[in-house]
């Protein structure tokens, strides 16, 4: 048995290993079928295809090509759009170059204490830098234009297609209304892509500037190309510092500095919230939104910045709901928008290359009183609403000025926040009526005719050879025989005003005419006493003051001073305006005064009368009431107001003691209060028998200078 091979294995004690780890045993081998190795090379390639993979194939092959294309493309349009960006870079020019390229400068007025009151021009405040300007400002600009101006490299994809999206959606060319473009892309614009102005090129600035703004698919390209060159030239600081300084924001205002300045009155460091918000808002339509054009709507577009920057964290609730609470308002100067007229005058009579043509930033200091000019506009108003028909096309103009000339107001229409409109108190030629009277008694005053001399009032007619009898009526169509001059004059009576310049002679009233500023083709015949000859309400207001001043010339002016801004030095002032020669003696002229006294106190002028006031004036109303006049004067102002159709059509039951004379009170009112009565200059003379009766002189007139149509033109008219 024990020979047998089955024999048992020893048993051996487990070996323990004593500060060693014991030997890892060796895996099992795993039994089974062997793996193939995946053979490669051709014979990968040219192992059988699955169904899917045979439809996938051409697919695989179509974006392979695609892709090797597209990148290919990418590169070259990469290097392309590269190489235009850098050129356009690299001719860049500094900054401060761009800052301010107008062609034409502005002017700057203001009244005779300093205060403006009137722009011109494309007003520019001066170089602002994103960093000087008011932080509510700059906020309120990045989050209404380009919020993410900041994150990109000039242009935005993303709000290029959101715009072209809205665009679409809105029934639009892709390209029209919203652009999607960023604070880069409108800057770029602002400088025209780098093409300057050329006069020779374009007719006008205007032109010029409409040219640039011009969308087509190529100048939104070039555009592109022209604001990654800037994105690549400049900082952003900069870039957006020549915005603040190119961007239009409405009422003439070229840049945020001129516009703080031009609606608040104050630099744009200081600007809050608020107004902050109404500037940014501007950008969207300058001269549809300017708060001078429409104050509400300007607010409203500023309460949607205002969210904007709330949204953008620039502003905490607390202080959008302050700037919704208090919204921006318009400076004293901008709300009054005053003196338009009495601005257009000054830029018309001043020299072209320092006004209309200016190509510098220039200050014009002027005569203009804002409190007389408020007070005449706010006459003109209250006549006409409550005396007038409403639906009236009637017109009126208003001047004030000082005895030496100085306009102190105009009004030259019922428009009066009119610019560049048709001026009536300067432009309008119109036949003087009555009001061309005082003159005539002017020069028999200073030949050394008594005020008390008599002349006969009665029926009288004049021949011109060659034209139809000539039997002028009074007013009232009735005649009274002897009168005095001062009688002749209250009642303005037309008879005996034509006897006393026939005696006198009409060489001489035209001469006294002329020196007192009445420049124009006064009428060689008889009706020159009528006041047939035409004239302007400035230059009749002007001889007027010639009266009140003692009898001197006056020419009318309105600038003070001028400067180019920045320069103390003044290039111009009012010499040669003012008072000139003596025309009368001073002694007839205090007489003068004194009989116009009697028009407004017993004569037809009575309805400008002022409790506490002495005041002298004179009515006039024209052939068929074409035209209404009254002119007067206290001892500070002379006031000249005018009213009419500028169609010529007749005024119905309007004289001009009637709503010239209230138009007259209603200015002069206002402009006196609180003020102590001034005392006329004035010679009240001694009352005498007069030495005789001066009789009526008709019959033929043979100068042959004398035919003029005006004179048919009176036949069975009177004046008033």
């Amino acid at each position: 048995m024990s020979g047998n091979d089955n024999r048992r294995t020893p048993l051996v004690a487990d070996k323990r290993y004593t500060g060693r780890a014991a030997p890892k045993k060796a895996a099992p081998k795993k039994t089974g079928p062997k793996r193939t190795t995946k053979p490669r090379g051709r014979a990968a390639r040219s192992a059988p295809r699955s169904l899917v993979g045979w439809i996938l194939w051409p697919f695989r092959l179509i974006l392979g090509a695609i892709w090797a294309i597209t990148w290919r493309v990418g590169l070259f349009a990469t290097v392309v759009v590269g190489g235009i960006s850098f050129y356009f870079a690299s001719q860049m020019p500094p900054i401060e170059q761009i800052i301010d390229q107008r062609a034409r400068g502005s002017v700057t007025m203001a009244d005779f204490t300093g205060d403006v009151f009137a722009w011109r021009g494309d007003q520019f405040g001066g170089m602002v830098t994103a960093r000087t300007v008011s932080p509510h400002l700059h906020n309120a600009v990045i989050a209404t234009e380009d919020r993410r101006f900041y994150g990109h490299f000039g242009i935005s994809p993303r709000g290029i297609a959101s715009a072209v999206r809205i665009n679409m959606a809105a029934g639009r060319h892709p390209l029209s209304g919203n652009g999607g473009s960023t604070i880069t892309q409108q800057t770029a614009k602002l400088l025209c892509l780098g093409v300057p102005y050329d006069a020779s090129v374009w007719e006008t600035e205007a032109a010029y500037e409409a040219d640039c703004r011009r969308t087509t698919l190529a100048r939104k390209a070039r555009e592109a190309f022209y604001a990654v060159g800037m994105e690549i030239a400049y900082t952003k600081e900069e870039i957006l510092t020549v915005y603040l300084n190119r961007a239009y924001l409405g009422a003439g205002s070229r840049g945020f500095e001129a516009a703080a300045q031009r609606y608040f009155g104050i630099s744009s460091a200081e600007v809050n919230p608020a107004q902050a918000a109404m500037l940014a808002g501007l950008l969207q339509a300058p001269s549809t939104l300017a708060p001078t054009a429409n104050i509400e709507r300007s607010r409203a577009r500023a309460a949607v910045v205002v969210g904007l920057m709330r949204n953008e964290g620039y502003l905490t609730d607390a202080q959008a709901n302050d700037a919704l609470a208090n919204p921006a308002a318009l400076s004293r100067a901008a709300e009054a928008r005053s003196g338009g007229f009495f601005a257009d005058w000054v830029m018309e009579s001043g020299p072209e290359f320092f006004t209309r043509n200016t190509t510098e930033d220039v200050i014009i200091r002027t005569t203009l009183d804002q409190r007389i000019q408020s007070a005449a506009e706010q006459a003109l108003v209250s006549v006409f609403e409550n005396q007038v028909a409403e639906g009236s096309d009637a017109q009126a103009a208003i001047v004030v000025m000082s005895a030496d000339g100085a306009v102190r107001a105009m009004v030259g229409g019922r428009n009066l926040r009119a610019t560049g409109a048709f001026n009536r108190a300067t432009q309008a030629l119109r036949q003087s009526g009555s009001a061309f009277k005082p003159f005539i008694f002017a020069a028999a005053l200073d030949l050394g005719v008594s005020p008390y001399a008599m002349v006969n009032d009665e029926r009288t007619c004049w021949r011109v050879r060659g034209s139809p009898e000539w039997c002028p009526e009074n007013y009232d169509r009735t005649f009274k025989g002897p009168v005095t001059l001062v009688q002749a004059l209250a009642e303005s009576r037309n008879v005996p005003t034509i006897v006393l310049s026939e005696d006198v002679g009409r060489e001489f009233v035209r001469n006294v005419a002329n020196g007192f500023g009445l420049q124009g083709d006064l009428a060689v015949g008889p009706a020159l006493a009528l006041g047939v000859s035409e004239s302007t309400l400035l230059n009749m207001t002007g001889a007027y003051a010639g009266i009140l001043n003692g009898g001197s010339q006056v020419t009318p002016y309105g600038l003070l001073d001028l400067r180019i801004q920045g320069d103390n030095a003044v290039l111009m002032d009012s010499q040669g305006a003012g008072i000139g020669n003596r025309i009368i003696s001073e002694t007839a002229a205090r007489e003068l005064t004194w009989m116009m006294t009697r028009v407004v106190e017993e004569g037809t002028g009575r309805r400008a009368r002022i409790p506490g006031w002495e005041i002298a004036g004179k009515t006039g109303t024209t052939n068929s009431a074409r035209d209404a006049w009254f002119i007067g004067f206290t001892g500070d102002y002379v006031t000249g107001v005018w009213m009419g159709y500028d169609n010529n059509t007749p005024l119905r039951g309007v004289t001009g003691g009637g709503l010239p004379a209230e138009i007259w009170r209603e200015t002069m009112v206002r402009v006196l209060e609180g003020r102590t009565p001034t005392p006329l200059p004035l010679i009240a003379p001694q009352f005498g028998s007069p030495a005789g009766v001066l009789q009526s002189q008709g019959g033929e007139v043979v100068d042959d200078d004398i035919i003029q149509l005006l004179d048919l033109l009176m036949t069975g008219e009177a004046t008033n």
